[in-house]
């Protein structure tokens, strides 16, 4: 591709878009195995006790390395917040990119189904997951609030605010701006370090490295946005977090817990996006230096031979597929975001999108899942990662279409304002 030769993907987005109309917005997910109680119990019981464990969740391993499709037997297709989000930036981008009004207004649908599925009962605008989230430290009840979450949400929100200027938009912002500022808990780490907790009220989950990134990128941006100090200062703190914990080697554990010590893609995707994001805001020095760095640990350990992405540097357990829809986004992602920075990246980027282009979407639009040890999953879930490819193909293309062809989001607002007064 030349310097990006779009074509080809505005040609995939077309597929897609054409696929989401017909396929609708619900569907099965990467949790449906154990998102029952059923479900829930057997890997509860894993955590507990690894070897009984074991036997209790094979079914759902066995049907999820050989027959995916079967987790229709295990739960129920859903609607998910954090992929309603994807969609809305995928079609904000393309909104502002064709100055198309027909896609602004399926990325306020988008927005309008966010304001209608908020978790209920809290004073602020927040997601979580729609079902009941089985983990380490236990269960997290459908709908609890996650910092890793709430910012593709903000960024949706205020993404279309530059579109169309409506003030409910820049309200929910606000909103989301506070349940990040004051709903979760810090513990100092250092004396310029403090770690936040994954999700409000739950001290056992301070600690990991992406969701201080997210924090620290969502209150950043939301300072600027308010002209609020008060952000900035906590936003500072949780940036310093993560700095602090980067590893010798430039790469991120999981967590700092001394438990979750493994290095994978996606994650490592979220940390690098959230530094690069702060850099462009701030201009800091010491976000330049750990990009540098975790880009360097991540070309040489988080890609195979062929330069395309693999899930682990080293694999924390047995895995039943080679590799992940959603490292191939977030990579997407990441290489947009730095490029022209980093040669290798630069690379890799062509590599990874002729292999989505030509393996990864299928004949209907979607993009297959996984590709197996044996054959691929096909199951198409919204966020895992369809929605994700989505948004990541749109940034890609309103950031490589040539420049005389690129419009101004100021034209899109005089479009909108000027429908309003009809």
């Amino acid at each position: 591709m030349n310097k990006i030769q779009t074509s080809e993907v505005e040609q995939s987005l077309s597929r897609f878009t054409g696929w989401l109309e017909k396929f609708g917005e619900t569907s099965y997910d990467h949790q449906s195995y154990f998102a029952s109680d059923l479900g829930r119990s057997a890997k509860a019981l894993y955590y507990k006790s690894p070897k009984l464990g074991t036997i209790a969740v094979a079914p759902m391993i066995f049907s999820e390395a050989f027959i995916p499709s079967a987790r229709r037997l295990f739960w129920k297709p859903q609607r998910f917040p954090i992929a309603d989000a994807h969609y809305a930036m995928g079609f904000a981008f393309l909104a502002q990119t064709y100055n198309h009004e027909a896609c602004l207004k399926r990325a306020v649908h988008f927005l309008d189904v966010l304001k209608a599925t908020r978790t209920p009962g809290c004073r602020h605008y927040c997601w979580g997951y729609p079902f009941n989230w089985e983990t380490r430290t236990g269960t997290y009840k459908a709908g609890t609030p996650m910092i890793t979450s709430v910012p593709y949400m903000y960024e949706a929100f205020r993404q279309v605010y530059q579109l169309d200027g409506d003030p409910q938009w820049r309200e929910v912002m606000r909103s989301i701006a506070e349940h990040a500022y004051e709903d979760y808990d810090d513990f100092e780490v250092s004396a310029n370090a403090s770690t936040c907790t994954y999700s409000p009220g739950k001290e056992y989950t301070k600690g990991v490295v992406n969701a201080n990134a997210y924090r620290a990128f969502l209150l950043t941006q939301a300072a600027r946005d308010f002209s609020d100090d008060r952000y900035a200062k906590v936003a500072a703190r949780n940036l310093n977090f993560v700095l602090e914990s980067q590893n010798p080697n430039g790469s991120w554990y999981y967590s700092m817990d001394n438990v979750r010590d493994f290095v994978d893609h996606f994650h490592t995707c979220f940390v690098l996006k959230a530094l690069a994001k702060i850099e462009q805001l701030t201009g800091s020095a010491q976000c330049s230096s750990a990009i540098q760095r975790g880009v360097e640990y991540y070309v040489k350990n988080l890609f195979d031979a062929g330069g395309l992405p693999k899930p682990f540097s080293k694999a924390p357990r047995l895995t039943v597929y080679r590799r992940e829809l959603y490292d191939y986004a977030e990579c997407i992602n990441v290489c947009v975001l730095l490029q022209g920075r980093f040669p290798e990246l630069d690379r890799i980027l062509v590599l990874v999108l002729n292999d989505v282009l030509k393996r990864w979407q299928k004949s209907d639009g979607a993009f297959r899942a996984r590709e197996l040890l044996f054959g691929w999953d096909n199951v198409p879930m919204h966020r895992w990662a369809q929605s994700q490819m989505f948004r990541s193909l749109s940034f890609l293309v309103a950031k490589n279409r040539p420049a005389a062809q690129q419009n101004d989001p100021k034209e899109m607002l005089v479009l909108v304002s000027s429908r309003r007064n009809e």
